[in-house]
């Protein structure tokens, strides 16, 4: 049965970078490349073990991608050129269309798919993309715990936003907390691209972003089940 609360929203759970792996048919284009495909830029450390515990938790479908960022970046529209890495930006064309049609478009339309799915029954989607991000960027550290990612231009999307966040600060009071950080909800990626298709009124968009200083810590665990209690009263009941 689905989650949904008493207006009738319904919990969809993604994880656009879950994993570093790479297709056989592309390995040598990555040869030498481990040090990097174990870093934040091959993936999101910690994201989908947060994902599935989620899901799991929260008894939500759960869509995920474990092929690397750097391959093909699932989180970016194909047209833009940052879909491409350093390692696949120089293969022909018609390479790169194919890549496209068989490790990026799936995923994509798997979550087009059960967005609508979940409208046409007369429910509003509450998306919720689960993401991680580095402590550190270019010597700069980030200031935050947890990054909740929004389109400040939807009221709907600002106010669940801001409910989330007052649950997360009441369940820890030391938890540092911020919007729109430490990126910004409305730059080109997948939930951009679903409110193109769908009006405020039938679905919110929010990517969820983790400080992965968290990710394998002492911590770790009442971290997941604190971002898993506090979601639940976001959207509660069946």
């Amino acid at each position: 049965m689905s989650r949904r609360s008493p207006a009738g929203e319904c919990l969809l759970l993604t994880c656009e970078h879950g994993g570093n792996r790479i297709p056989r048919p592309y390995a040598k284009l990555f040869r030498g490349a481990g040090k990097v495909l174990a870093s934040h830029r091959g993936w999101d450390p910690g994201a989908l073990r947060l994902a599935r515990l989620l899901a799991r938790e929260l008894e939500r479908p759960l869509l995920s991608l474990t092929w690397s960022r750097l391959f093909v970046e699932a989180n970016r529209s194909s047209s833009n050129p940052r879909i491409w890495s350093r390692f696949t930006k120089s293969l022909p064309e018609e390479e790169r269309a194919r890549i496209l049609e068989r490790w990026w478009r799936p995923h994509r339309e798997d979550v087009e798919r059960a967005v609508a799915a979940e409208i046409a029954r007369g429910r509003r989607v509450v998306h919720v993309a689960v993401h991680s991000f580095t402590p550190e960027l270019d010597g700069v550290v980030r200031n935050a715990d947890i990054g909740l990612l929004y389109d400040s231009r939807r009221k709907g999307e600002a106010k669940l936003c801001r409910g989330w966040a007052a649950s997360l600060r009441r369940l820890d009071p030391a938890l540092r907390v911020r919007f729109n950080y430490p990126y910004s909800g409305a730059d080109d990626g997948l939930t951009t691209a679903l409110r193109r298709l769908h009006p405020e009124a039938r679905y919110r968009g929010i990517e969820l972003e983790i400080n992965q200083a968290h990710v394998g810590s002492k911590g770790w665990r009442r971290f997941q089940r604190l971002i898993g209690e506090s979601l639940r009263e976001l959207v509660p009941g069946r």
